[in-house]
């Protein structure tokens, strides 16, 4: 097959993930947000991360309470502080914001959803990512949990153009379970997969970094995995150990369970590095298996265009 040469990441960029505690005051958790982002953006970081549910608690109890209504946009201030708030913190601190999840009521549907949004350095929003599949699983003895008991799915793949730098494709939690969207995302020139996500104890132990490695490893790009802070307080008890990881699978920054930031720098010869070494663009066998990113791919949620 012939080789493919192609730039997916401009220049270096240095990325923050902001792993962080909240709990059921709203307000407090966003300037709490506001005060670690603006942190990690006065350490030179221009991409920086929250995690899942950063501005409530975690579980399906919790999302109708804290949902916010985004649709149409731009919505209605006092329906969408959340929306707001994470606008002007990316432009007070000129950063790409990927703000993590919070929960959405979409009211001509009555549905609700588990959504990230992603704004740029002037403020204006770039992308909205639903949450596309939903946490159904059943560990007997261990974890039951049901966000299909609330929650519906988003349907779409979420690609961002960050025009400096390059694509960033958004995952939330479970999505990294489903190497399909990761694929998808990889080939069509993302430089890094990012979830924010809140994985518990039981499957945090199992396959956080596992699967965070698996992804890397899979697509040969950049890997970041962003976890709110454990407190054993908090009905939900979230694993943390949020990550960065490089396209060899190697892992450049972790912390454990507490509130932290971990940064690292991506740049692309890291990427062409581990290509080249390990050539797996050129060597796929799509007369055998068919390139899933070639299907029937939305990248636009109807729902979402109001």
């Amino acid at each position: 097959m012939a080789s493919i040469a192609r730039t997916i990441l401009k220049k270096p960029v240095k990325i923050s993930l902001v792993q962080l505690s909240s709990g059921s005051d709203k307000a407090a958790n966003l300037k709490h947000a506001a005060s670690q982002v603006a942190k990690a953006a006065s350490g030179g970081s221009k991409i920086v991360v929250l995690p899942e549910c950063f501005n409530s608690p975690y579980g399906t109890d919790f999302f109708p309470k804290y949902a916010e209504t985004l649709l149409p946009l731009p919505p209605v201030k006092e329906k969408a502080p959340s929306y707001y708030a994470l606008s002007a913190i990316a432009a007070e601190n000129k950063v790409y914001l990927i703000g993590g999840s919070i929960p959405e009521l979409n009211p001509s549907t009555k549905k609700h959803y588990n959504t990230c949004l992603i704004f740029g350095p002037d403020g204006a929003l770039l992308s909205i990512h639903r949450k596309m599949h939903l946490f159904d699983v059943n560990i007997p003895g261990k974890i039951t949990f049901r966000e299909s008991d609330v929650l519906s799915p988003g349907n779409k793949v979420t690609l961002v153009d960050f025009p400096e730098y390059g694509k960033v494709a958004i995952g939330i939690c479970y999505d990294i379970r489903f190497p399909e969207l990761a694929t998808i995302a990889a080939r069509k020139g993302a430089f890094a997969l990012i979830y924010p996500g809140a994985f518990n104890l039981i499957t945090g132990a199992l396959h956080w970094k596992l699967l965070a490695q698996a992804r890397a490893v899979d697509n040969q790009i950049y890997v970041g995995m962003c976890s709110p802070a454990r407190n054993l307080d908090s009905p939900y008890h979230a694993w943390g150990h949020s990550m960065i990881l490089d396209p060899m699978a190697g892992v450049l920054a972790e912390t454990e369970e507490g509130e932290a930031i971990i940064e690292a720098e991506l740049n692309e010869d890291r990427i062409t590095e581990t290509r080249r070494n390990i050539p797996l663009e050129t060597q796929r066998r799509f007369d055998i298996y068919p390139d899933i990113s070639e299907g029937n791919v939305a990248y636009e949620d109807p729902d979402l265009l109001g």
